[in-house]
């Protein structure tokens, strides 16, 4: 018996030494954690059980028969953050790159399988070369394979992709299709195609960096949710984040015990909003003044900063945010706020986390850059998310709320459950420059008139008072008391039950 002991514990320190001694080191090298300390990091102490420890890969061809290291390049099991459920693997750059051969792809589709079953989170640290050469199309298979666990377990479980090293090629569609995705500066990056077929197909010279960095994913293309310093912090952060998740769509998300009043009255909102309404102001500071303990877990915050998104508790429970933001394009609607918006609010809806929306928006952005590139169908995203969404929906008017974005942004229309505006709410078609412009363009040439004729359909139109009359708005608050008027409202909506004509599903304008 004691000889098979001792072989059983040899054969799991050759699985727990991965590629071997050398490239743990170089590993560290690049200031890099190896598979099985990020879980360690990421995971409650001894909280981790691994499955496929003793897994090889089946391929003979290019002498790999005669490489053979246990568990082939991914670490999977289950483990548990702060006490909660979670299925995780984590792919080892020392095993072959953390190429993805046919068994590294069935230890992934394993996890992901007892996942929907249990009803528990997935979280994926990629770490990988791409495709297992050698394997051919059996590696491109394990891939497919993949993706369709990815798009069964949506709105099904949450799907979180943390980027810690290379994800190029077909690699990145699994990562694209998960929930969020989250990166490591300067050691992680994503593309499609590399920097040397770039050159050679486009002449264009570009680094690994400049090509899928996570600068570039968290700000220009919008494809990454957040980017950490180092393998530690992003970890770290992970573990938050994860707090304000439910473990999948049949539960609520979590609640934690508030110390933060519920009824606190915040005086600094009363004078936030600026006399001139031309005169930008911060809504981060409306969203810190609002939610538990000024706690907000911002998504993408440096891609379509004139949207913000991201999730904080009111009362104790999980929300998502959405909120326009006045200081980057006067908080208007364009391309890229309206899709990164609409996916925040379908997550929200379909993992049963109440939405509350801050708004000030002037309109859609104009031009031909946005009309040309689809801001049609783009903005009708956003619309089309709200319109579908069952969950707690409360809005707060803060300032503007123009035209078509008036109607957008979880207006009463769209089934906002509890709507709410500031005194300094402006709701009307248009602002009343523009307005006036419009319906008096005959007295254009004497700018008094024009002046008079705008203070009156200020007065008359750019208030929440017309809305008001007509139901559209149910109250007119006191800023200093949106807080407790929210947290009445999410109260009383937490048991609310509304459900949409039955359907396969929808047909988005993608």
């Amino acid at each position: 018996m004691q000889r098979i002991i001792d072989e059983l514990e040899r054969k799991r320190a050759a699985a727990e030494e991965g590629g071997g001694r050398a490239r743990i080191e170089a590993q560290h090298g690049r200031g890099k954690l190896t598979a099985r300390e990020r879980i360690e990091v990421l995971l409650d102490p001894d909280s981790f059980e691994e499955w496929g420890v003793f897994v090889e890969h089946r391929c003979s061809d290019f002498s790999m028969n005669d490489k053979t290291i246990p568990g082939d390049g991914v670490v999977t099991g289950f483990g548990h953050i702060n006490g909660r459920l979670v299925f995780v693997f984590s792919q080892d750059f020392t095993v072959f790159g953390g190429s993805l051969s046919e068994t590294h792809a069935e230890k992934i589709c394993r996890v992901m399988d007892h996942a929907m079953k249990v009803g528990a989170p997935v979280i994926g640290l990629n770490d990988s070369g791409g495709a297992r050469i050698q394997e051919g199309i059996a590696s491109l298979a394990g891939y497919a394979e993949v993706f369709q666990r990815n798009v069964l377990a949506s709105g099904v479980v949450p799907q979180i992709s943390m980027i810690m090293g290379p994800c190029a090629g077909g690699a990145v569609y699994s990562p694209a299709i998960t929930d969020f995705i989250f990166m490591v500066r300067d050691s992680s990056y994503m593309f499609v195609t590399g920097p040397d077929v770039v050159k050679t197909v486009t002449h264009e010279t570009v680094t690994h960096e400049e090509l899928g960095g996570a600068v570039v994913h968290t700000s220009r293309s919008g494809v990454a949710d957040r980017a950490f310093d180092n393998d530690v912090d992003a970890l770290i952060m992970l573990r938050r984040f994860v707090d304000y998740l439910p473990l999948s769509n049949r539960g609520k998300p979590p609640m934690r015990v508030v110390t933060d009043p519920v009824d606190r009255a915040e005086h600094g909102l009363d004078s936030l909003v600026p006399d001139n309404p031309n005169k930008a102001y911060d809504m981060h500071e409306v969203i810190g003044k609002v939610v538990d303990d000024a706690d907000f877990f911002e998504l993408k915050p440096d891609y379509a900063a004139n949207i913000i998104t991201g999730f904080a508790r009111m009362a104790g429970s999980t929300i998502g945010i959405v909120a326009n933001q006045p200081m980057v394009l006067a908080g208007c609607l364009d391309i890229q706020s309206s899709v990164k918006a609409a996916r925040f609010v379908r997550f929200c809806d379909a993992f049963n986390i109440p939405v509350v929306t801050f708004v000030d928006v002037p309109g859609f952005l104009p031009g031909t850059a946005q009309e040309h590139g689809g801001i049609i169908r783009h903005g009708a995203k956003l619309l089309y998310a709200y319109a579908e969404c069952t969950v707690p929906k409360v809005t707060v008017i803060t300032r503007k709320a123009y035209g078509g974005a008036y109607d957008v942004m979880a207006s009463k229309h769209l089934r906002g459950d509890v709507n709410f505006a500031w005194p300094t709410a402006e709701i009307a078609v248009m602002g009343p420059k523009g307005a006036v412009e419009i319906i008096f363009r005959q007295d254009l040439g004497d700018q008094e008139k024009l002046a008079e004729r705008t203070e009156e359909y200020r007065q008359k139109f750019a208030n929440p008072f017309v809305a008001g009359h007509r139901g559209f708005i149910d109250d007119v608050i006191l800023p200093h008391d949106t807080r407790p008027r929210v947290c009445r409202s999410l109260e009383m909506l937490k048991n609310k039950e509304l459900t949409n004509p039955w359907r396969k599903h929808g047909n988005l304008p993608l």
